[in-house]
């Protein structure tokens, strides 16, 4: 079975609104935690996105899990960081595109990666509202914010 045209576009939103984000804040918002709560940082937020990105590939191409990895070292200078999302988005697009008949494993692999995408959105939401941070317009386009 090939991979729905729906999932395909549900995967090119969540890396426009990943690279509208990354373009829109500012380089020391990277390091930035939320204020008297336990948090990380939003550079880490985004080093989780790009590793989650990295390690599904590799699985959905492999049809098995093997564990997590990141290649992004910075998470506190942006132009490593947009690189690295850009990179990853086109790295799972490539291997999506590239698989003819998807197998279970991998349909189960592809819809972790889509809510590992969406938990981060929503994190990032409370961290841009949390440190006061502007809110790119496709954000609040698709998740309805003011």
């Amino acid at each position: 079975m090939s991979l729905p045209s729906i999932i395909a576009d549900r995967f090119d939103r969540s890396f426009a609104l990943y690279r509208d984000l990354i373009d829109s804040i500012d380089e020391g918002a990277l390091d930035s935690k939320l204020p008297d709560l336990p948090s990380n940082t939003v550079g880490l937020q985004l080093w989780c996105v790009v590793g989650a990105r990295e390690s599904f590939a590799l699985a959905i191409q492999a049809n098995e899990w093997s564990g997590f990895s990141c290649s992004l070292d910075s998470v506190t200078e942006k132009a490593p960081v947009a690189d690295a999302l850009r990179r990853s988005a086109e790295g799972v697009s490539e291997v999506l595109g590239t698989v003819d008949s998807f197998t279970e494993v991998q349909n189960r692999l592809i819809v972790d990666l889509l809510e590992h995408e969406a938990a981060h959105q929503g994190q990032l939401i409370r961290y841009l509202y949390g440190l006061r941070l502007a809110i790119p317009d496709s954000w609040k386009a698709r998740y309805a914010l003011g």
